[in-house]
């Protein structure tokens, strides 16, 4: 995508659909000219100050077409750093669209995904960390997740590696000054003094690091399968963790012949939680189709819970399953405890081999909050994380980070070795390269694209 910050863009920034309110959003330099030809109220939005709201009438070649009211938010105090208009209309489809068409024969330029975020960018309000964060706050899945986002919104993350930075640079200055003075003889910084400072930047760096798997889950979630042959109980303990009745539940083997997703809040760990079709031999298409599929998810799942009939002894398909799950994170569940006991739990643990194991009663909700603290505990395997309000959720901010340790790794080997400072030097830059990646600095313009081909038309 290519951006022409002297363009004036406009979009629907609201779900399209019936609703009390719809936002038309215009930002550029010529939001408040074309406004001003089809607002008429008390006034005109060009001479409107900034941050104010007013009432009027959307009117075109003399045919009203919406009651709205209008927010005008002038440069640089803007979302953009760009005079932006929002237009709020009645939330049906055909004002918002209607006045998006008009805006647009009046000047403007329909809006790519995400451009108003990648013009606050390229305008200097935010970084590409910060820009980042938009989309978690909107994709956020749990309160827990939210606030993660809303932290990187605010630049803790940038402000870490801004923090690393300047480190970096501090060494790097030192080198380049004892190489420009080398006639001189003049020790400008010890080999002891620039390794232990290259240690303490490693260690910054694992520090951030080793958030990664933390802040992965906050973003995206488990992929999480509650598996087990036909009417264990699946379906009912999606329904118990959802707390309503999402799923069929009959006594019928084999009710369930698709697998039914849902995104369950776990103590603040987004669950996307699977319901798969019992797996056992089958001969009808359909069901043989759903248990395949059960299969997949079981080969892609991040846990797997595998569910029981403790009223049943151990069956075949039992067997194969807990086979099936021993090289897997996975907790085993025996359901149905309120009935009379006949598995064989000593055989269980012997064919599962360490994996946990939770006694629960899906339909009486017996045993739930054991499963949800089983749950957490083998996600976070009791690890407190430590990340001075810092976390990294994003796969390219690892990467980049990865990239950034690697090259002072080098430059420590290298300072160890007593080799030239040039060599030094060029591993230092190096990874400040990389570090600026994660604020946008230094990042390329394919990147870029992709980045904010992730967002949404009108933010």
């Amino acid at each position: 995508m290519r951006v022409y910050l002297e363009d004036t863009i406009a979009a629907i920034s609201t779900p399209v659909g019936e609703g009390g309110i719809g936002i038309v959003r215009l930002s550029g330099p010529h939001a408040l000219e074309i406004v001003d030809q089809i607002f008429v109220g008390r006034g005109k939005p060009s001479n409107f100050p900034t941050y104010t709201t007013h009432y009027g009438h959307i009117v075109f070649q003399g045919e009203s077409i919406d009651e709205v009211i209008l927010t005008v938010m002038r440069v640089p105090g803007s979302y953009t750093r760009e005079d932006i208009v929002e237009i709020n209309c009645h939330g049906g489809i055909v004002p918002l669209k209607k006045v998006l068409e008009i805006v647009l024969q009046l000047g403007a330029r329909l809006a790519e995904p995400g451009e108003f975020t990648r013009r606050a960018f390229l305008n200097g309000r935010i970084d590409l960390a910060q820009a980042e964060a938009v989309i978690d706050i909107i994709r956020a899945k749990t309160d827990l997740s939210l606030q993660t986002a809303i932290s990187q919104l605010k630049g803790e993350l940038s402000a870490k590696v801004r923090q690393i930075k300047e480190l970096v640079l501090k060494v790097l200055a030192s080198i380049e000054a004892a190489i420009d003075f080398v006639q001189e003889d003049i020790e400008i910084i010890s080999r002891d003094e620039i390794l232990e400072q290259l240690e303490n930047i490693r260690e910054q760096l694992e520090r951030l690091l080793a958030t990664a798997d933390y802040g992965k889950v906050l973003r995206e979630g488990i992929s999480t399968v509650i598996a087990g042959r036909p009417n264990v109980g699946k379906s009912s303990l999606l329904n118990a963790l959802l707390q309503e009745q999402r799923a069929i539940v009959t006594p019928i083997p084999g009710t369930t012949r698709d697998v039914i997703e849902e995104i369950i809040n776990i103590q603040g760990i987004p669950l996307k939680i699977a319901d798969t079709a019992g797996i056992r031999p089958v001969q009808d298409i359909i069901e043989k189709e759903g248990v395949d599929r059960s299969r997949s998810y079981m080969q892609r799942a991040d846990l797997i819970l595998l569910m029981l009939d403790g009223s049943e002894p151990l069956t075949s398909e039992d067997r194969e399953l807990l086979k099936e799950i021993r090289d897997k994170e996975a907790i085993l569940v025996i359901n149905k405890i309120d009935l009379p006991q006949k598995i064989e739990l000593k055989k269980v643990e012997e064919l599962a081999i360490k994996k946990p194991l939770v006694k629960i009663s899906a339909t009486q909700a017996i045993g739930l909050p054991d499963l949800e603290k089983t749950i957490v505990e083998m996600i976070w395997r009791g690890e407190v994380i430590v990340s001075d309000g810092a976390l990294i959720t994003n796969v390219r901010h690892k990467n980049s980070l990865r990239q950034a340790h690697s090259s002072i790794q080098r430059a420590i080997e290298t300072t160890r070795q007593g080799l030239s400072e040039e060599l030094i030097s060029v591993d230092l830059r190096t990874a400040l390269n990389s570090l600026g990646e994660i604020t946008g600095e230094t990042v390329v313009e394919d990147i870029l694209d992709y980045i904010f081909s992730e967002f949404c038309i009108g933010k």
